[in-house]
């Protein structure tokens, strides 16, 4: 028995060893469900089009998009946490999914234990915009104007706990402003109201407010991100402005059911770093207003970017006394 318990042990060690690489060569042999936790036409469902498309075209089998929506993209993260690790069913993740991490106060999954990282798909800058009817054409005139008129200022959203309100906390914090933050259903309806001077100002995403900056109706006084937009080349960034450190930038990033085999995993890295290094979804980005990630685009950076994520957001949501409804 003792001998036959060896043989036995090492036959198993060879299959593991040969079966790892031969998965990742047979892989993907049928269509891939991509699930979006938002609905059709929001900018996690259009990045998720664009790089299923180009997936497809370096995998040789259909990318399929599936909108589970809820709860602010838990149910869809809910759905692939429990699906089988085969790597057939994957999530389009976002900042939201860090942010939901402290947000709510029960999930029913774990963003870091529940899944295993495979990339970043792109992000997105967001910039600080008022109504030209506001008298401030700077990061410091906002501050001061805000101070100036404690709890009149207004900071509208796309709702409460996104990237958008996320950002109008971060800076009330840095800068100890009081900002009265005006939640909306969606940056659509914000964006209207911003408009039409209904609210005075709003940290949005850049391609939901970039043609109206570009219309002259809205003015753009600073820029989310570490580096200046060259969509906005004389926009200066919020760091330049006087606030040093201050980085935010909405993401969006693919990741599969935890247990996924790692030769799968990095099957997927590296059909989507060829992608995004390929022109069709370069121009594609452009167009839409979408920034590659930085290579080297591995799995293990993208799981550092979400353990950071969740501690940088849960420090404000607390700070904040944030709650989800």
């Amino acid at each position: 028995m003792k001998i036959f318990s060896k043989r036995w042990a090492a036959a198993a060690a060879l299959t593991t060893m040969f079966a790892a690489p031969a998965l990742a060569g047979q892989y993907p042999e049928r269509p891939v469900t991509l699930v979006v936790g938002y609905a059709a036409g929001g900018a996690t469902d259009i990045v998720a089009r664009l790089v299923a498309k180009s997936l497809a075209e370096e995998l040789g089998q259909p990318f399929v998009i599936e909108n589970k929506t809820g709860a602010n993209s838990n149910i869809g993260a809910e759905i692939v946490s429990r699906a089988a690790p085969d790597g057939y069913t994957l999530y389009v993740g976002s900042i939201a999914n860090t942010i939901n991490r402290t947000l709510y106060s029960q999930l029913n999954y774990d963003f870091v234990k529940g899944f295993e990282p495979i990339g970043l798909l792109a992000t997105i800058p967001n910039i600080l915009v008022v109504n030209p009817k506001v008298p401030v054409k700077t990061v410091q005139e906002y501050i001061a104007y805000a101070k100036s008129n404690p709890g009149k200022l207004t900071c509208a959203s796309s709702g409460t706990g996104s990237s958008i309100h996320l950002s109008c906390e971060l800076f009330k914090m840095k800068t100890g402003a009081d900002i009265l933050h005006v939640p909306y259903r969606g940056s659509g309806p914000a964006v209207a109201d911003l408009l039409g001077g209904q609210v005075d100002s709003m940290f949005d995403n850049l391609p939901s407010s970039l043609p109206h900056v570009q219309a002259g109706k809205l003015r753009p006084i600073g820029v989310t991100s570490p580096q200046r937009l060259d969509s906005l080349p004389d926009t200066p960034t919020l760091a330049e402005s006087g606030l040093p450190g201050f980085d935010v930038e909405s993401w969006f990033g693919l990741v599969a059911p935890a247990g996924t085999p790692k030769p799968v995993i990095d099957r997927l890295n590296q059909a989507l770093n060829k992608a995004l290094a390929g022109q069709a979804l370069q121009a594609s980005y452009k167009q839409s207003g979408f920034y590659a990630p930085q290579p080297p685009n591995t799995p293990e950076s993208f799981g550092k970017k979400i353990a950071s994520e969740i501690d940088k957001w849960g420090a404000v949501i607390k700070s904040a006394d944030i709650k989800a409804n």
